[in-house]
């Protein structure tokens, strides 16, 4: 999750972006600790007295607190900062779809998505270890793939479970 809040796209630079726009250090605030909020603050009030210089300043001012306020968040995390990336990871579209439930303050869509890929990846995982069923008993090779398909079948799906169960 890190990268996702890392990144030019992610929720957490879009945050800073409407605390710049509005002026208004209360957007982005929440993403830090409250032991951060000193130094991000004295940033956000840096950012906004260069931002009027120029356009220039104004752009490298605000890339300056981004940076800050994702540093800050991964600080508060225990989490290392590498700097700001361009763009998301590749594996958002979970993260978007997230992010459209979030904003469309509606869950279905998302519950739908999870469901069927969950449904998708357990029947593969199902149907793989069913393929190794029919083994011949005199080939120990094959006996293992299924016993050892069998055993990861039914770890994955115990720990899926207890995952969701305990959380």
């Amino acid at each position: 999750m890190a990268l996702y809040m890392e990144s030019m796209n992610g929720p957490l630079v879009k945050s800073a972006e409407k605390a710049l726009e509005m002026e208004d250090i209360k957007f982005v605030l929440p993403y830090v600790s409250p032991h951060d909020e000193e130094e991000l603050k004295d940033a956000f009030e840096k950012t906004l007295l260069v931002r009027e210089l120029s356009g220039e300043a104004a752009e490298l001012a605000d890339y300056w607190f981004f940076e800050t306020a994702v540093r800050l968040h991964c600080k508060g995390d225990d989490k290392s900062y590498y700097g700001l990336k361009s763009e998301g990871p590749e594996w958002s579209s979970i993260l978007t779809k997230i992010e459209q439930a979030i904003d469309a303050e509606n869950i279905d869509e998302l519950i739908d998505f999870l469901l069927n890929y969950i449904k998708e990846d357990i029947k593969g995982r199902f149907e793989e270890l069913i393929s190794k069923k029919d083994y011949d008993p005199n080939d120990v090779e094959e006996a293992r793939e299924y016993i050892n398909a069998r055993s990861e079948f039914i770890k994955f799906t115990n720990q899926f479970y207890n995952y969701v169960e305990n959380g």
